[in-house]
């Protein structure tokens, strides 16, 4: 296939996962999904290879290429079929991540299928904000196991029906889920008439031809990576349940353009919710590679065919059921992507950043409900400091590595939530000096207007993001209520007129 028509190819292919997130998004309910744009949408080919994913959420969509083919296998699909599940151990991340696969046949035969994933502030737990301080998965709130949401194009309204039965404000909810179920069919249709337009057999070179081109673009990636093995290790802060000092090491193997990447000494699965499942962890493996490959690298199965993961069983970055794992997905990924990071520092020094402010500063809360309040759920994450490089300082107050979310606007926040933002600010000073300093990090104090159940799920607030180079470390994070320090990991009770402060950590710096 000549580079003109690849080229075209690619774009159109991407172009709709790009319609998809749009539709999403404008058809969501919830600010979550709306405003944070906390979703994430692919393209997968007929054995549940990823084919093409827009420029939406890492661990999302990393964790769906890893996982995708078991999902997929495990199902007789007809036309018409959406297929929904929030899984950790069956293709999932975490238990608020509800992904919906569909299926796409054209003339009887299944060419591929469409998925999006995205994030629900309410997934059934007691918990609001469905981020509890959690020790096993059952507390973590409705577990989805596959199954049909949508059959010959209908509702399931019996299934919808229970799913909704567990949810506290059930029309935003089912808004989301609908949301959704509108994304995939905009994605059907726009992959259909993609087909359409090449036919069936080229569209199949087509996809062959992208693949063949990522894993070359990939290889050669790969390859300037010096041959040897390069060793990190790093630590989580806590798990919330007393354990302090969790270990993360990598042993990065390179050879020749291929690379393996082995996380023995990895500390064992936690009681706290910190655990990855394989699937988490292959999608920050994915991420940092993907980085190092040049920008026009397709965004398909191809781009990691010279990636190899060995994980331990039952570590806390390869958990096994029932672990706890709701912050595993956002706190553990971040680290891990520290860890490679800090490995591939030893092999190329001048193009790999010292580490990002390392959090994603896990914010729920919400009420159950009563006579006098009504019931309501809130999840964020907050941005931090991007850590300096060789080339740049970092960057002040962003989302980092394995998130890509927006804040959500304080007006859409306090129109629709008993919240008042009393400070929303740049944290001066709490970068990492350096030839290149490191990026600040933020505060965003809220001040709560009705009573309210919180629950903070951070990290780095006691182990400092690390500089390179002879920079220095970041400052760490601090969590306040009402001035007083709380832990990394905590759930509490507040009352109308309480303030809590977030300072978020900020990025180390580069060179002495």
């Amino acid at each position: 296939m000549d580079s003109i028509r690849l080229s075209i190819f690619a774009n159109r292919i991407d172009a709709i996962c790009g319609e998809m997130g749009v539709t999403l998004q404008k058809s969501a309910f919830s600010p979550n999904i709306r405003d944070r744009l906390d979703y994430s949408c692919a393209v997968f080919d007929a054995a549940g290879e990823l084919c093409a994913q827009a420029a939406h959420i890492p661990v999302h969509l990393g964790s769906m290429a890893f996982a995708m083919a078991d999902v997929v296998s495990a199902f007789d699909w007809s036309a018409g079929d959406m297929v929904v599940f929030n899984d950790p151990y069956k293709g999932g991340t975490h238990l608020p991540d509800v992904t919906l696969v569909a299926p796409l046949f054209i003339t009887g035969k299944l060419m591929g299928f469409v998925a999006n994933r995205a994030h629900h502030a309410d997934i059934g737990t007691e918990s609001p904000g469905s981020m509890p301080l959690s020790c096993s998965l059952s507390e973590e709130g409705l577990l989805i196991e596959p199954a049909l949401l949508v059959k010959n194009d209908q509702l399931q309204d019996v299934y919808f029906s229970k799913l909704m039965a567990h949810m506290r404000n059930r029309q935003e909810s089912s808004g989301d889920f609908i949301a959704q179920i509108a994304a995939n069919r905009r994605g059907l249709e726009r992959l259909a008439a993609l087909i359409e337009t090449t036919g069936i057999e080229e569209y199949l070179h087509s996809l062959s031809a992208l693949n063949d081109y990522a894993a070359r673009l990939a290889k050669d990636a790969l390859a300037a990576i010096a041959d040897g093995e390069y060793c990190f290790q790093d630590v989580l802060d806590d798990d919330g349940q007393g354990h302090n000092d969790i270990m993360i090491k990598a042993r990065i193997s390179c050879r020749s353009g291929a690379v393996s990447v082995d996380f023995s000494g990895t500390a064992a699965q936690v009681t706290g919710n910190i655990n990855c499942p394989l699937s988490v962890t292959a999608a920050a493996v994915y991420y940092v590679f993907r980085c190092l490959m040049p920008p026009q690298t397709p965004a398909c199965a191809g781009s990691f065919r010279h990636i190899k993961l060995l994980a331990p069983a039952q570590s806390v970055v390869n958990a096994s059921y029932p672990a706890a794992v709701t912050a595993g997905n956002v706190e553990t990924s971040t680290r891990i992507v520290d860890v490679v990071l800090g490995a591939l520092a030893q092999a190329l020094p001048e193009k790999i950043p010292a580490a990002s402010h390392g959090s994603m500063n896990n914010l729920a809360m919400g009420y159950i409900g009563d006579a006098k309040n009504a019931a309501w759920d809130y999840y964020e994450t907050i941005g931090g400091g991007m850590g300096a490089s060789n080339l740049a300082g970092g960057l002040d107050a962003v989302q980092t590595h394995m998130t890509n979310t927006l804040n959500t606007p304080i007006e859409s926040l306090e129109m629709k939530y008993p919240l008042r933002i009393r400070r929303y600010q740049i944290r001066r000073n709490s970068g990492g000096d350096g030839h290149r300093k490191g990026g600040e990090g933020l505060i965003r104090e809220y001040e709560f207007l009705a009573p309210a159940r919180v629950t903070l799920l951070t990290e780095r607030r006691l182990h400092s993001p690390w500089g390179l180079a002879g920079g220095e470390p970041a400052k760490t994070g601090v969590n306040r209520l009402n001035g007083e320090i709380l832990p990394g990991k905590v759930a509490f009770d507040v009352s109308s007129g309480d303030s809590m402060a977030i300072e978020t950590p900020g990025g180390g710096g580069y060179g002495e």
